[in-house]
């Protein structure tokens, strides 16, 4: 633990600062005559010496890793979280694993991603419309190539994987490849939809999260927020949701981080549980998004081809914390 501190300021003669040992005498002395020179500035009392408080040195700030497959899924799912841990100062990092791309073009998934970014500037408080406060480059993490964009104290990497379907099939635009074909070794090796990486199999990929999100991180300074993979607390939901999951699941036998799993498409059919500033906060965050998407193309909107379902997920947040897992 380190030592309490005291710091007496007021008149130029009169600054210093110092550490406190319990015991010091000479330190004793110096702390009285600041709290002397408090009660002559305010007129009042004062604590005695005996009653200095020791204040312990805060805890250091956790990582939230947000683990999603599309680039819409934390806002939809996990939304008034996210914001509630950037507001607390907390480190948070968005991992977008696949393109989100719906089998289109490249117009489609980029404009989703800028979408995403304008979430994220909604969720710390920032000008929805700023858009230099937006950083992106590439960085290499494994030998692989990947989009990496940073707003504040956030950061948001996009692999840009495949969209998988709902089904998990996959689209006939990137011969079929998904996260669910790859994690099941159906398929060898899935390729990023812009060419900027190829992840030889499951553990590839695993491992290449692992690294984003720190491998040597304190396990108690980590928590990891993602779909449930679980079908039976959440049923029919989309593959890619719950192979995002499932990446969370494998990366927990070795990693003890901190893991929460949030209901997907079936939120709609649970009671409502939030605040109405909550819900209005998702909402906000949520419409940054779609807004985003509708400025491109009024087709793209979410919130209009499913109001009723975008409008009761808004309205609700479920997650349970996994148990600790046993590390190899």
């Amino acid at each position: 633990m380190h030592p309490p501190f005291c710091v007496c300021r007021g008149i130029e003669s009169l600054h210093w600062e110092e550490t406190l040992e319990r015991g010091d005498e000479d330190m004793g002395q110096l702390i009285a005559l600041c709290i002397g020179f408090f009660r002559l500035v305010a007129g009042t009392e004062g604590p005695s010496i005996q009653g200095i408080r020791y204040i312990a040195n805060p805890p250091p700030a956790q990582r939230h890793v947000f683990l999603v497959a599309h680039q819409d899924d934390w806002q939809l799912f996990m939304g008034d979280i996210a914001a509630k841990q950037i507001r607390a100062g907390d480190s948070v990092l968005f991992i977008y694993l696949t393109a989100g791309d719906d089998g289109r073009d490249s117009l489609y998934w980029r404009t989703r991603e800028r979408a995403a970014l304008r979430s994220t500037r909604v969720a710390i408080g920032r000008d929805a419309s700023d858009s230099a406060a937006v950083n992106c480059s590439t960085t290499t993490v494994l030998n692989h190539d990947i989009q990496q964009c940073v707003v504040a104290s956030t950061r948001s990497y996009f692999l840009r994987l495949p969209d998988g379907k709902r089904n998990g099939m996959g689209f006939a635009s990137h011969d079929y490849q998904s996260l669910r074909k790859l994690r099941g070794k159906k398929i060898p090796v899935i390729n990023a939809i812009d060419g900027t990486a190829a992840y030889d199999g499951w553990e590839d990929l695993t491992s290449t999260i692992r690294n984003i999100i720190g491998p040597n991180s304190s396990d108690r300074d980590v928590v990891v927020h993602a779909n449930d993979p679980s079908i039976a607390a959440n049923p029919h939901d989309h593959f890619d949701h719950r192979m995002t999951g499932l990446l969370v699941e494998d990366l927990r036998r070795t990693q003890g981080w901190k893991t929460q799993y949030y209901v997907g498409y079936a939120l709609a059919t649970r009671a409502a549980n939030r605040s109405t500033d909550e819900a209005r906060e998702k909402t906000a965050i949520f419409l940054a998004y779609d807004k985003e998407m509708r400025r491109v193309n009024p087709k793209w909107s979410a919130y209009e081809e499913h109001p009723g379902f975008y409008s009761e997920c808004m309205l609700r947040t479920y997650a349970r914390r996994a148990r600790s897992s046993n590390r190899r």
